[in-house]
């Protein structure tokens, strides 16, 4: 496929999440070109393979759940079965700008463009003061830190995805295991969109709490704690084995 043709393979990794995954699915039909979908389910209750089903994308099944075996899996499957020359990574919770397509396809029809890795900027909603400051925070960290989340989608050329071997199959910790070892072979560029995330996941303790017990918990891990360890610390004892495998820290 040529330069001025490329080609897109989304990956998405889902459980349960019939409410939003459908919204998501509904900005991917604006890519202006043909688009490759691969949900990747780690065993939901509720109708969330049929949707992916509905929506032409391909559901593959990936049980026990995890987030980064999720995403390594769904990668996979884009590299051996379909044809995309670019690899999109999306959480089912997100949701796309309008112009979002042609504002993509623009920036990597740009012959250097598949040297680097490509991130959007963060927009949490509903949105709160304290939001906003994460936001900006976030963008700051994405651009001068080079470790954006994977909240903020990731698009990258397939052969830079295997050069840099990919997700690994992490409980926590699997984006920025995957950008740190993209920092020796790129730059990560902001695509001047942002992506939409729900705030649910910060309900409960707020923005400051999350934000601080998380920093604890990179530093953590960067200093080579087990990744197993600090999940179960962090989501608890009441959480299920899936929910365990499967839920992202709230930033």
């Amino acid at each position: 496929m040529s330069a001025e043709t490329p080609t897109l393979s989304v990956v998405i990794p889902c459980l349960n999440e019939a409410e939003r995954l459908p919204l998501l699915l509904a900005d991917l039909q604006r890519w202006p070109l043909p688009i490759e979908i691969t949900v990747v389910d780690g065993g939901s209750n509720d109708h969330s393979p049929r949707i992916s089903a509905l929506a032409g994308g391909c559901c593959i099944t990936e049980y026990p759940p995890g987030r980064g075996r999720q995403l390594a899996a769904g990668a996979r499957h884009s590299i051996q079965q379909n044809k995309g020359e670019w690899l999109l990574f999306l959480h089912a919770d997100s949701r796309l700008p309008s112009h979002w397509g042609s504002s993509v396809l623009h920036r990597i029809q740009h012959p250097d463009a598949q040297r680097f890795a490509w991130f959007f900027d963060l927009r949490i909603q509903p949105s709160t003061p304290a939001r906003r400051l994460l936001e900006a925070v976030i963008s700051l960290r994405s651009r001068w830190c080079q470790q954006p989340y994977g909240d903020q989608g990731l698009l990258i050329h397939r052969s830079l995805y295997e050069r840099s071997q990919g997700y690994a199959p992490l409980p926590v910790m699997e984006d920025l295991d995957l950008v740190q070892r993209l920092s020796p072979l790129t730059r990560l560029h902001a695509l001047g969109l942002a992506v939409t995330t729900d705030g649910r996941r910060w309900e409960r303790v707020g923005v400051l709490r999350r934000s601080l017990e998380n920093a604890m918990l990179r530093h953590r891990w960067r200093r080579g704690e087990s990744p197993a360890r600090l999940a179960a610390e962090y989501y608890g004892k009441a959480l299920s084995t899936n929910q365990l495998e499967y839920q992202k820290p709230q930033r």
